[in-house]
């Protein structure tokens, strides 16, 4: 057999470049998936409500405008879940889901300075000067890893005894970076479409989620007590589009603003919390009424309403603003 050895370089090279078109197809059709918005769109309804929740598990300030930035929303220094509440003793997040008294916590932020209000306590400041300042701490949120910045004892003593009863035992943590630095969370990697970049501060999953107020009327003609679009926490709320049509938006924009579909919201006992009163429901809902309909296969036992949304082109969103997704 005749062996021409001259050609073994170009039959290698020749499989290198093969190897390497593959290679950058497979990378060019997962950024296309990933960040190339459709060209196509169709108007879905508006934009009714923009709410931001400073504090991770406690109360909301409503915004008629605001950019959204890759961390989430952001006015200055009011940001969405930049602080959380954490155990002295180990570092450890807590949230409403153990202390429902949580949710009447209202932030209020005005220029420098962030005051904190509760039921039957003095009012406290924190200041945002001084955070930028403080070396920040090792803590942890859905067991991941985060750096956050101590806020001094005067809150972390005003925190314990609103929620502890008791001078000592819990602190509050700010993160004063401007980019997501968490994985995906093993749970959130159910779908192929969880990025890092996406998974915000101190979010559960990423740093946006739109809610459709047509879902919400849906399921409270199921429900023998009605519940409002806090119980589940939004950042955005659209009005006119067809109940539970979010479940198949792949592509939201809001005026200017392009976002990704990353996953359904999949909901907690958390929802069961009236977050006007802090107290839970007695019978388990509205979480018990979706289960009976809201159930998503590869997404576990627990049911889904509202949608996880990743950034892809920033800027600022007004109520109002027409809501478009994919054509």
């Amino acid at each position: 057999m005749f062996n021409d050895n001259s050609k073994l370089p170009i039959i290698l090279a020749a499989g290198a470049g093969v190897l390497t078109v593959s290679a950058f197809y497979y990378w060019y059709k997962r950024y296309q998936y990933h960040y190339v918005p459709p060209q196509q769109w169709r108007k879905v309804g508006e934009l009714s409500d923009i709410i931001c929740y400073p504090i991770k598990s406690c109360g909301p300030v409503r915004v008629n405008t605001v950019n959204c930035s890759k961390l989430g929303l952001s006015d200055g220094h009011l940001r969405d879940r930049v602080f959380m509440v954490i155990q002295t003793k180990d570092g450890k997040f807590i949230t409403a889901r153990q202390y429902p008294k949580m949710v009447k916590i209202q932030p209020k932020i005005e220029g420098p300075k962030m005051t904190l209000s509760a039921p039957g306590m003095m009012d406290v400041e924190v200041d945002f000067e001084r955070l930028y300042k403080t070396k920040p701490i090792k803590c942890s949120v859905w067991d991941q890893p985060v750096e956050a910045v101590d806020c001094g004892e005067d809150v972390a003593r005003w925190f314990s005894r609103y929620i502890l009863e008791d001078d000592f035992g819990l602190r509050l943590v700010f993160y004063a970076k401007e980019l997501s630095m968490r994985n995906v969370r093993p749970k959130n990697k159910c779908v192929d479409t969880t990025l890092r970049e996406d998974t915000g501060a101190f979010h559960d999953a990423t740093s946006f989620m739109i809610l459709n107020e047509s879902s919400l009327i849906d399921l409270n003609t199921r429900l023998s007590v009605p519940v409002v679009g806090l119980n589940f926490r939004p950042n955005f709320v659209v009005k006119g589009a067809f109940a539970y049509e979010e479940d198949y938006w792949r592509w939201v924009k809001i005026g200017e603003v392009v976002f990704r579909s990353v996953k359904p919201c999949t909901r907690c006992i958390f929802t069961n919390i009236d977050p006007m009163t802090a107290l839970r429901s007695e019978n388990g809902n509205p979480l018990n009424v979706l289960k009976t309909y809201r159930m998503f296969p590869d997404l576990g036992a627990t049911p889904v309403l509202g949608t996880h949304l990743g950034l892809r082109v920033p800027g600022n969103v007004n109520i109002g603003d027409e809501i478009f997704v994919e054509a």
